[in-house]
């Protein structure tokens, strides 16, 4: 069973905590797979085969620096214990349904998972964001200023999705939060709905979670309860064109 090791929460990013807590070059010690974000939230982060790459606003995919500072991710040392065919799903709620099927047959619900789905794809509806540097600025503010959505067409690649059970909601999204890589490394970003034609789907179940807080005293300036679930779901669901 695995662990996934947490950079701050993901209610401090909604209401502004958007600093460095740690740099690429150390959160990828802790793990080859994963999702998040960059400092100031500059862009979607995508960890696979122990790479970090970093989404820009455009949907283009860099590698991301080892020294970028890191204010919220999700990884793990990814062992699949599990193996699905996925034939043609239209939808990212048709997906993410079949998803939650999965893991429920292993009673999994109140356990964490990390999944990469390597598949074809027709549609990818997607976004990214460019970087803010204001301070107590919430991310669903920052994101309707800073984020576009991109669609790719026809295109190969991975999926990294991340499950975090409904009762830890706030210290990361509960349900299935879904990042994208083409197989090229070349465009990739956090996903809005998905179109696919066939793919494979490896299940890492994750039984632990080490949650790395931030040291620095304006953290303590944040009242993370104050995230509501409303605002944590918009900024995970809600487009802004």
């Amino acid at each position: 069973m695995g662990k996934f090791y947490q950079v701050s929460t993901l209610q401090a990013l909604a209401l502004g905590f958007s600093k460095s807590v740690i740099t690429v070059e150390e959160l990828i010690r802790h793990g080859d797979i994963g999702l998040g974000t960059f400092e100031d939230v500059d862009g979607e982060m995508i960890i696979l085969d122990g790479n970090c790459y970093r989404a820009k606003n455009n949907g283009e995919v860099v590698a991301a620096e080892n020294n970028r500072g890191v204010p919220f991710a999700s990884v793990c040392r990814f062992q699949s214990h599990r193996h699905e065919k996925v034939g043609k799903t239209d939808t990212i709620e048709h997906l993410k349904e079949w998803l939650t099927l999965c893991i429920e047959e292993e009673f999994g619900l109140n356990s964490m998972y990390a999944v990469r789905i390597d598949g074809d794809f027709s549609k990818v509806d997607a976004r990214s964001e460019s970087g803010t540097k204001a301070h107590h600025v919430t991310l669903k503010d920052a994101l309707s200023v800073t984020q576009k959505a991109f669609v790719f067409e026809n295109i190969k690649g991975s999926l990294v999705c991340v499950y975090y059970p409904d009762y830890m909601d706030g210290i990361n999204a509960a349900g299935w939060h879904l990042h994208f890589l083409s197989e090229d490394r070349k465009a990739g970003g956090h996903v809005f709905d998905i179109s696919l034609n066939q793919g494979e789907a490896k299940f890492c179940k994750i039984t632990s979670v080490e949650v790395r807080i931030p040291d620095t005293p304006a953290f303590d300036t944040y009242a993370l309860k104050g995230a509501s679930q409303d605002e944590i779901k918009s900024v995970e669901q809600g487009k802004n064109r």
